[in-house]
């Protein structure tokens, strides 16, 4: 039968229970006194039939579309930044609701990315993401908090709204750790220039994590430049021209560290013999196509769009508070990646 022959009273009669029991099923209704059998005896029957709920009545009674809004500063465009929208997606499309995506340059003007929020709520979405391409303080538009809204990879600079970041600190020490573990005691870092969370978090651990080893933290050789390959290569081929030179290599990210490798090469340094590499945020495309394989650390994209699709769902729901969350971001970790770049020292 199809769709349009099947009602609410097949689904009861075939199932054996009462209309009302079937409608609280369908929807969610979590006062509802049902038993986790005869949930699953109707969702069974249900899909069985091809029956699912009216939208239209849904949204008449409970207020709500079923729709989320994402604003994804460049996070459309980025590769490796786009499993926060997978993320989300799946979680949403797990909880009945589906994602509306409103791509923004990461320079757009404040006024811009209102106009972004504004024609998502007149759109009428139950709640709103905003996720940013790399971990930042971001300025938000004032017409966000209109409805429920969540913060991914980034926190308001009044620190008022609900936010999922990565483990910076976490992730640099496991990358420090690693080469530690390994058996080096000269180790480097290639940092970023650019004045974000990461920066700072990741030299302040790298820094941290030496000097509880028992080595000087504080003068261990750092080299700066802008955080992509040929960054990556200038920084790695001053820091590597060192009498007292690094053995083992701690990379902002991973495009640094394929630049780091290419200096490596002109130097006459083999990987892992001569000098170890570790990177940050698992891009694909990079750290596992690399030769030898990279060592790095995931950021977590897809796991924080999840996340805050499941709370922001929770808050419309009326099963989280918001304002509670809000008061200190969420931090998810960020896992060692192992593969060929770490050996021991010669």
């Amino acid at each position: 039968m199809s769709n349009k022959t099947i009602g609410i009273k097949d689904v009861a009669q075939a199932a054996g229970v009462s209309v009302t029991t079937v409608s609280h099923v369908l929807n969610d209704v979590a006062y509802a006194r049902i038993s986790p059998e005869t949930r699953d005896k109707v969702r069974s029957v249900a899909e069985q039939l091809g029956y699912g709920p009216n939208r239209l009545a849904q949204a008449l009674r409970t207020q709500r579309t079923g729709m989320l809004g994402l604003v994804s500063e460049e996070i459309a465009t980025t590769p490796h930044a786009g499993r926060i929208i997978l993320g989300a997606d799946e979680a949403a499309k797990a909880r009945g609701y589906n994602l509306m995506i409103i791509n923004t340059p990461g320079s757009a003007s404040l006024e811009s990315r209102q106009a972004d929020v504004q024609a998502l709520l007149e759109r009428r979405v139950d709640g709103i993401l905003y996720a940013t391409m790399y971990h930042r303080n971001v300025e938000l538009p004032a017409n966000l908090g209109s409805v429920p809204s969540v913060l991914v990879d980034s926190v308001a600079t009044g620190g008022n709204i609900t936010a999922v970041i990565p483990d910076e600190e976490g992730g640099a020490r496991a990358a420090v750790g690693a080469l530690l573990d390994a058996g080096h005691t000269r180790v480097g870092f290639i940092n970023n220039t650019d004045d974000v969370p990461a920066t700072h978090q990741r030299l302040a651990a790298f820094r941290a994590v030496l000097t509880e080893a028992g080595l000087d933290g504080g003068s261990a050789p750092v080299e700066s430049e802008v955080s992509e390959v040929h960054g990556g290569y200038e920084a790695a081929r001053r820091i590597l021209a060192r009498e007292d030179r690094p053995t083992g290599l701690f990379c902002y990210n991973d495009r640094m560290a394929m630049g780091a490798y290419r200096a490596a090469a002109e130097l006459g340094l083999s990987i892992p013999d001569d000098l170890s590499v570790v990177g940050f945020d698992d891009q694909e495309l990079i750290a596992a196509n690399l030769y030898p394989g990279l060592t790095t650390v995931a950021l977590p994209h897809y796991e924080m769009g999840a996340w805050a699709t499941e709370h922001l769902i929770d808050a419309i729901e009326g099963k989280a508070d918001l304002a509670s969350m809000a008061l200190q971001p969420t931090i998810l970790g960020c896992p060692l990646v192992s593969r060929e770049s770490i050996a021991a020292p010669r």
